[in-house]
């Protein structure tokens, strides 16, 4: 089951102003549906080439380029949507032994730090866009650059992802709940 915070839930963490929560919520929603469209779309398109090999002997050619185009948005895709959900991997021994205040100090710092280096990656992979954009696909005629675009909008959004992650931790009481995964137990 696909479980989504709605921008509209005041009882979730931090309450968070409304903005943040609309911000989170659309980069939540956005990447479960390119995560389900890219693969839905893969999925398709192997087994059309699947069932017409089967059927003629030959293949059609496009579908195989369709996984070059796509699993990349899938893939950041993904790593936006555990960003969100605060379930990449942490090492938490030196918060467990750090005060709240020390806490909300270095977790603010360390979002600062992954809001700068993601929206400079988005940048510099504006410039990836640029070298190939002559590179295309020689049976659908697609430019390489929607494959290297799911870079730039996948950095952008952890870019956002640490803004709103910041103004969280500003609201929050305990700087340890923002973004905490939830328990396997309790879903």
């Amino acid at each position: 089951m696909i479980n989504v915070t709605s921008p509209f839930d005041t009882k979730n963490e931090n309450r968070a102003f409304a903005p943040v929560r609309w911000v989170d919520f659309t980069i939540e929603v956005s990447s479960i549906l390119i995560a389900v469209l890219s693969i839905t779309v893969i999925f398709v398109a192997l087994l059309a080439e699947v069932v017409i090999r089967y059927i003629t002997n030959q293949g059609m050619g496009w579908p195989t380029e369709v996984p070059n185009l796509l699993f990349p948005w899938l893939v950041m895709s993904g790593i936006v949507l555990a960003a969100q959900r605060g379930k990449h991997i942490a090492i938490s021994s030196i918060q467990n032994i750090l005060s709240k205040q020390l806490n909300l100090s270095l977790m603010i710092f360390l979002q600062l730090l992954i809001t700068f280096t993601f929206f400079y990656l988005g940048w510099v992979g504006l410039s990836v866009i640029e070298i190939t954009g002559s590179e295309v696909f020689p049976v659908t005629g697609i430019s390489a650059n929607w494959a290297y675009l799911s870079i730039v909008v996948g950095f952008n959004a952890l870019g956002l992802t640490g803004i709103t992650t910041t103004i969280r931790l500003i609201q929050a009481k305990d700087p340890m709940t923002v973004r905490t995964s939830l328990n396997e137990e309790t879903l």
